[in-house]
């Protein structure tokens, strides 16, 4: 539980860094898949003008992932629940940052602007790189985040 607390109060720091008075951004909880039970995460989405900017904050992967660890990230059409076909793939950068505390930090843009993601239907899936299985292991509906000030 501790491991909770200590992430939970991560997030939020990273959240509140985020974004600037002037600009609001968007929270996302990532919900672990069954390749990843018991592990959290969030992401947060900031209007970069004609970008959006993703910070994702995540508590772990699967055992055996390959290190350094390395996640693609993809926006798709419909919801977690009902995933239709890709349309934004982020992956000019795979890398990621482990933290202190259990947990990595990775940031992402996507070519499209934060109004178009959150007037449609789209989802947030972190997915493993195939030399650790290829799996989707966190997934996220952007149209039911809240706004972070």
């Amino acid at each position: 539980m501790k491991l909770r607390n200590s992430l939970a109060l991560l997030i939020t720091a990273t959240l509140v860094g985020c974004t600037t008075p002037a600009q609001k951004g968007v929270s996302v909880p990532l919900q672990a898949t069954r390749h990843n039970t018991g592990q959290i995460g969030n992401v947060t989405l900031a209007n970069w003008g004609k970008k959006t900017g993703f910070n994702f904050i995540i508590s772990g992967v699967p055992t055996g992932a390959s290190l350094p660890l390395r996640l693609y990230t993809f926006i798709n059409k419909g919801s977690c629940q009902q995933p239709g076909p890709v349309a934004y793939a982020m992956n000019d950068q795979v890398n990621t940052e482990r933290q202190a505390i259990r947990g990595w930090i990775f940031s992402r843009s996507a070519p499209v602007e934060l109004p178009v993601l959150l007037a449609g239907e789209y989802s947030v899936v972190v997915r493993t790189t195939p030399d650790s299985g290829n799996l989707d292991v966190f997934c996220g509906d952007i149209k039911r985040g809240s706004t972070v000030n």
